[in-house]
């Protein structure tokens, strides 16, 4: 029996490792994707003033604190019975674009790119940022850069700061914006939507202009076919920010519909013992292991498949390369892991038009900033579509707000079942009897998680200090060879 670890996995936020079992003629028998990190956040909320909890969770993730900002403020106007007026709600959704703009530019360009523009048995030492940067031109990697501080001033301008941000409070937000302030959101969305255009067209020269690659997307060994959550208007359309979560089957054809206080009717965690991360599956099929098909209770939560489970985008440069997008594939749905590239960007150029829309809405400059205090409810529910998938936040309180439990299933849990499939049918497509196996075929595993741009360190934490550790070394047969404890 021989194992192939590979630890640290790269180009993502957080920690991992896998672990390959071949057997004696040398053919994938099992692979094991652990994240050796202990998550404890919900804990500590307990205790808290609710409406503390939008700044505390965004200090979950230095990635993505925006979207559990986001989804912490809903679940907070939730508990108090409250609504947003329309302005509050438009300059929430505001930020939020902005916040979807810089952190899609940095997974395609930083973490992804890598990949298809330098080729994925390119040296690890050029398969980076700096080595896409040397290919593609100072100016391209210039541009970057300033597209995403741009996108991270206007997150400043609206939620107060960069990165842990204090925009929201219970039924609103905490401040306005000024008709200055929105004329230079107006210019810099407009600048947006020219650099979504433009990664596309990179995309679309050094990856779809590839035969190879396209092959690779289409018939590599990264199918996977599952069904498809995610979050959609009144007309089905893809958004953000609010709507109903949608899921649809393997085939495309919706299997549900829910409001945010309806997902634990729809949604249920199964336990490993040899995993931190829980892995979600949809209740009314059941957990029935990690199999796909149209028979799996696993789903995908991603850009893609957030693409899938609409019925179209909501802005019109979108919805042209959305439909572009299905031709080039074959239609929907489309089950290809590789297309996540695709579709995330598909979704920067919505997040950049939507950006525009909202700058430009007469009401984003209203008055009219928060709803009045009412009777605490004690319970609410907030979901939002963060970039690495569907994000709830629920929370209990007592009857002064005082927080007695909280649920957090973040976009990446809701992937984690898929991530360890996608790795064991790339490793078993790409490690074969008398396969050498080296650092590009181990590297074109990673693209297997990659493509999700999971972000375990939303996903899981451990708390300071010394943590209590129990390490099970297994078998291929996934049988106890060893056990070792750290108290």
């Amino acid at each position: 029996m021989k194992r192939i670890t590979i630890d640290p996995i790269t180009r993502l936020e957080g920690h991992g490792k896998i672990e390959i079992f071949l057997d004696d003629e040398g053919e994938v028998k099992n692979v094991f994707f652990q994240v050796p990190e202990l998550r404890g956040f919900e804990k500590f909320c307990e205790g808290r003033p609710a409406e503390e909890l939008p700044s505390i969770t965004a200090k979950i993730c230095g990635v993505c604190p925006g979207c559990h900002h986001m989804a912490s403020g809903k679940a907070v106007d939730a508990v108090f019975g409250l609504v947003p007026p329309p302005t509050a709600r438009k300059l929430r959704e505001l930020f939020y674009m902005a916040h979807f703009v810089h952190s899609h530019t940095a997974h395609f360009y930083a973490l992804a790119a890598p990949d298809f523009v330098l080729g994925p048995a390119a040296p690890a030492a050029k398969r980076n940022i700096v080595g896409l940067i040397e290919k593609v031109g100072k100016e391209i990697g210039t541009e970057v850069i300033k597209q995403r501080r741009i996108a991270q001033e206007i997150q400043a301008l609206l939620g107060g700061h960069q990165t842990f941000v204090v925009m929201n409070i219970p039924g609103g937000v905490r401040r306005g914006l000024s008709e200055a302030e929105r004329d230079f959101v107006v210019e810099k969305a407009k600048g947006f939507v020219e650099f979504a255009q433009f990664t596309l067209k990179i995309f679309n020269d050094f990856v779809l202009g590839n035969k190879d690659y396209v092959d690779l997307i289409i018939n590599g060994p990264y199918k996977l076919t599952l069904h498809s959550m995610g979050l959609v208007d009144a007309n089905n359309r893809v958004n953000f920010y609010d709507g109903k979560v949608r899921v649809v089957d393997t085939m495309g054809n919706e299997l549900c519909k829910y409001g945010p206080d309806e997902y634990l009717e729809y949604v249920a965690e199964h336990v490993e013992p040899w995993s931190y991360l829980k892995f979600p599956y949809l209740k009314k099929i059941g957990w029935k292991g990690f199999i796909d098909g149209q028979d799996s209770g696993v789903y995908h939560a991603t850009p893609l498949s957030r693409l899938n489970a609409a019925d179209g985008m909501a802005t019109p440069l979108a919805q042209k390369e959305y439909e572009r997008m299905y031709a080039t594939l074959g239609g929907k749905p489309v089950h290809a892991t590789l297309a996540m590239h695709w579709a995330r960007l598909i979704e920067l150029l919505y997040s950049a038009e939507r950006c525009l829309e909202l700058a430009m809405d007469p009401e984003i400059t209203g008055p009219e900033l928060r709803a009045e205090p009412g009777p605490i409810v004690g319970e609410g529910v907030g979901i939002v579509e963060a970039q690495r998938g569907t994000l709830t936040h629920h929370y209990w309180t007592d009857k002064k707000g005082i927080i007695t439990k909280a649920n957090i299933i973040v976009g990446t849990t809701n992937n984690n079942a898929a991530i360890c499939m996608s790795i064991k049918k790339a490793s078993e497509g790409l490690i074969r009897k008398g396969v050498v196996v080296n650092e590009g075929i181990l590297n074109m595993i990673e693209m297997a998680f990659r493509a999700y741009d999971p972000c375990f360190s939303c996903a899981t934490h451990s708390l300071p200090g010394r943590m209590p550790l129990i390490l099970e070394i297994r078998d291929a047969n996934a049988e106890l060879v060893q056990k070792i404890k750290r108290n």
